[in-house]
């Protein structure tokens, strides 16, 4: 059973697909995997090329969507050195 959070249609859920990791579109596309791509400094043009499934609405979207999972999480920190 896919599912999608109401303010996030492009990103979906489901246990069958990628061990249920939120996912683009029911896609076996993690968002964790487009974040890892844009944090090595990938453009946006770039990804789209290399992934013509893709659409510009979907990097957005996983962008938004991840900013708001950390601000409900709670993060285990230890005194810097």
């Amino acid at each position: 059973m896919k599912y999608t959070h109401p303010r996030y249609s492009r990103i979906t859920i489901d246990p069958e697909v990628c061990s249920g990791k939120p996912c683009i579109r029911g896609l076996r596309f993690p968002v964790a995997s487009l974040l890892d791509y844009l944090s090595s400094g990938i453009t946006y043009e770039c990804l789209l090329q290399e992934f013509p499934f893709l659409e510009r609405e979907d990097i957005f979207e996983a962008l938004s969507f991840s900013a708001d999972m950390l601000q409900e999480n709670f993060f285990l920190l230890q005194k810097a050195a």
